[in-house]
């Protein structure tokens, strides 16, 4: 097995780092007040084809300053966003901005706690700068490639575990229900005495494994703009990161695996019997 973390990531210029962390910080801030202040009290949803696949007016009013803070502060970086789809360019660009205004949205219009707002700059080797606001703890999770991981200013270090008993692992469902195998892979974690947690925010699932609270999180699917993030978060931790097949990769295309290391094998294992892999 491979951790992401040991493979040769392009070298970024720091100033551009610096920026990035900071320009997103603020915008992390601004997203914290704006979705505690209005969580549950009165949005109306836009129901899609999923049930609970919503838009609310907050997920756009946020992504649309997020682009214009963006698009003033780093003119020549396209941004890829949930609501909005992509610039122009944004798949053959050095850089690009993805966002997430509202990750866990049927979360939010029910009021329940527990949603975020994720924003990250990408290159091809992965996440660049990864910031991840907490809005209903008062955190803001931010992450840059070689300078570690933080939260709320405090340094970021993920403490090894030697196996998943009980430990919480964290999963979503796919976009339209449980993907394939996901009983399966609930009742093997029983099995080894770990308990499996469906929360509603890819984002802040995987966070959870950075923070040390999770031992490992599986998306079967995903959309980058959810996770990169919290996946620089958890790069940057000390997490491992892999696909179904155990190959890393910066993002990986065919689901995700983030794991403190001494139990990465055990979660892949579950996922890839359930899976048929």
């Amino acid at each position: 097995m491979t951790l992401l973390s040991s493979r040769p990531s392009r070298p970024v210029e720091p100033g551009l780092l610096s920026r990035a962390l900071e320009v997103a910080g603020r915008l992390a801030n601004d997203a914290t007040d704006v979705i505690t202040a209005t969580a549950g009290r009165g949005a109306h949803p836009a129901t899609l084809d999923s049930p609970f696949d919503w838009v609310t007016g907050t997920d756009r009013i946020l992504e649309r300053h997020t682009r214009r803070v963006l698009t003033a502060e780093f003119p020549g970086i396209p941004v890829v966003g949930h609501e909005f789809g992509a610039d122009h360019g944004a798949d053959v660009a050095e850089y690009r901005w993805v966002v997430d205004s509202v990750d866990g949205t049927a979360n939010y219009v029910a009021g329940v706690p527990w949603c975020a707002y994720s924003l990250a700059l990408v290159d091809a080797s992965g996440p660049v700068v990864g910031v991840v606001a907490d809005p209903y703890r008062a955190q803001i999770y931010a992450a840059a490639r070689g300078r570690g991981a933080r939260a709320n200013g405090k340094p970021l270090k993920l403490v090894d575990r030697a196996g998943t008993a009980g430990s919480i692992v964290c999963t979503e469902l796919a976009r339209k229900g449980p993907w394939p195998g996901m009983g399966e892979f609930i009742e093997r974690a029983a099995a080894a005495h770990a308990g499996v947690r469906v929360l509603g925010s890819a984002a802040l699932s995987i966070a959870q494994v950075a923070l040390g609270h999770a031992a490992a999180a599986v998306l079967h699917s995903y959309h980058e703009w959810d996770v990169a993030g919290s996946v620089a978060m958890a790069i940057e931790a000390g997490a491992v990161v892999l696909d179904k097949h155990g190959e890393d990769a910066a993002l990986p295309t065919d689901g995700l695996l983030v794991a403190a290391p001494g139990v990465a094998d055990e979660v892949l294992g579950w996922w890839q019997e359930t899976v048929g892999t």
